[in-house]
């Protein structure tokens, strides 16, 4: 199967397998990882993570399949029609890559391996959080065939690394490097070769540990505040939060009362 989903516990892991061509994403991956992505948001789930099997996270648009649209009428009827966004639609049609275009309602964890490059740099981007190995890299690989990026990325990418480093990475196409990422606020974790997938699943058992109202409270807040203004993000807070607090706060102050949590231990929660 090209995409897999291990299900351990409260956390999904999402699996890209198809190594033999780097995992990059042919309309068959791309509706396969959309149901993959739809089955685990609507599960009971509490975190994700999203790694590429065989060394390689991404390596965008399958170019085997998109050689095939030189035909104009082709292009037409297959890519541009298909995959518009229909004026007044609630629910847009997926992205070029698949999930690219969801807003999914809880934490995702990007485990990377290798290049996560051209549009499979823009499927990165979509997740909440990302871990890379230390040979891993991300990069607009796409410049170099004539390809914009489609699936977030002129989107995504200025709002992590401001816009005069979006630009250039966008439009040098250069390798932009794991080391390079933590830096720039591409990525949140560097470790190992080889140890991403693990890396990133501990990391989502500890998101899934904690009283779930909350988290996703604090994640919507995040995320719907962006390009507000103070007083209106403050009002979306308030309103995410107090319903968190409702559900979970009065229940979570007993159990510190009664000596849990003390000095910042978080292993008896």
């Amino acid at each position: 199967m090209t995409i897999e989903i291990d299900k351990d516990g409260d956390v999904w892991t999402i699996i890209h397998n198809r190594p033999e061509a780097r995992n990059a994403v042919d309309p068959g991956a791309a509706d396969a990882l959309v149901a993959a992505f739809e089955e685990f948001d609507r599960s009971d789930a509490k975190a994700g993570v999203f790694w590429g099997a065989g060394g390689a996270f991404c390596a965008g648009w399958d170019l085997k399949y998109a050689a095939t649209m030189t035909d104009t009428e082709r292009l037409q009827d297959e890519v541009v029609d298909p995959l518009a966004f229909p004026v007044g639609a609630a629910n847009p049609p997926r992205g070029p890559l698949g999930p690219s275009r969801m807003e999914l309602s809880k934490p995702l964890i990007g485990a990377i391996e290798g290049p996560a490059v051209a549009g499979g740099m823009e499927l990165a981007l979509l997740c909440d959080v990302r871990v890379m190995a230390e040979t891993a890299y991300l990069g607009v690989y796409c410049r170099r065939w004539g390809i914009p990026l489609l699936d977030g990325g002129t989107v995504r990418l200025p709002r992590l690394v401001g816009q005069g480093k979006a630009l250039e990475i966008a439009l040098t196409g250069r390798k932009v490097p794991a080391e390079e990422c933590y830096r720039i606020g591409l990525c949140e974790k560097v470790v190992p070769e080889g140890e991403a997938r693990a890396a990133a699943e501990e990391m989502a058992h500890e998101i899934a540990r904690f009283p779930q109202a909350a988290v996703l409270a604090d994640r919507r807040s995040i995320i719907e505040t962006r390009g507000l203004t103070v007083r209106e993000a403050l009002k979306v807070e308030w309103a995410n939060g107090i319903d968190a607090v409702r559900k979970e706060g009065a229940a979570g102050a007993t159990r510190f009362r009664d000596g849990a949590g003390r000095h910042g231990d978080f292993s008896k929660i």
